[in-house]
């Protein structure tokens, strides 16, 4: 799983992102301080920065990984939230932002993002779901669930993308090919099949949810619920 570095000198933040992260299987690197946190960036997959930052601010680490070649994305935690601010940190190479006081939840969602976005995200964890994208498998609280090919490029094309709308005709042209033959009626023969393997009900939907007038979905948990179809 991938290593993310959050630096923070507020404790409690570190503490609650910590958790959060652990749980969702992240290894997770900590400091406090910009120049501790120069040591660590080069063994991240993502750090997550504060602005305000004993001995070196979070937009100077930013500009120092980009100046020493370092790739990995940077998010950055602050309460500067005027457009100056924020055009700082993304010309110092910050991809993304969030204000203080923020969501936990909102964190680890964008962290997914910018690590699927990355490329680094090989596997995926969605609640109890665990999609591995390199080596095809899928677990359910632990328990493998045996899907076929067509329903794991199914599963992981919308999974990878949590809370996207996709047509049938996307999803036929994404994971069957844009020279298959067939129907859209085969979206639907697949998300049933998948449903069933995963005890997702379509009248109350944990995974897989239909959009009316459009498709299908993975639901992103941090949505409400979509009137199921």
């Amino acid at each position: 799983m991938p290593t993310v570095l959050i630096v923070d000198d507020d404790p409690a933040i570190l503490e609650v992102l910590r958790v959060y992260l652990r749980a969702e299987g992240h290894t997770v690197l900590e400091a406090q301080t910009g120049p501790d946190a120069w040591a660590l960036l080069p063994r991240a997959d993502l750090a997550v920065l504060d602005w305000m930052l004993p001995g070196m601010t979070g937009v100077q680490l930013a500009r120092g990984a980009r100046a020493a070649g370092l790739s990995l994305p940077i998010l950055m935690l602050t309460g500067r939230g005027e457009e100056d601010d924020k055009l700082l940190g993304l010309d110092g190479g910050v991809d993304d932002y969030v204000i203080k006081p923020f969501s936990p939840r909102e964190v680890t969602a964008r962290i997914r993002a910018l690590l699927r976005r990355a490329g680094v995200h090989h596997t995926l964890t969605l609640g109890d779901l665990t999609i591995n994208l390199r080596a095809r498998d899928v677990h359910l609280a632990g328990v493998r669930v045996e899907l076929s090919k067509l329903e794991f490029d199914l599963l992981s094309t919308m999974a990878q993308h949590p809370g996207m709308a996709w047509s049938r005709e996307r999803l036929l042209e994404r994971v069957w090919g844009p020279d298959f033959p067939g129907t859209e009626r085969v979206v639907d023969v697949h998300i049933t099949a998948l449903r069933r393997k995963l005890g997702d009900p379509p009248d109350a939907p944990r995974f897989l949810e239909m959009v009316r007038g459009v498709g299908y979905r993975f639901r992103d948990e941090d949505a409400p619920r979509a009137i199921p179809g």
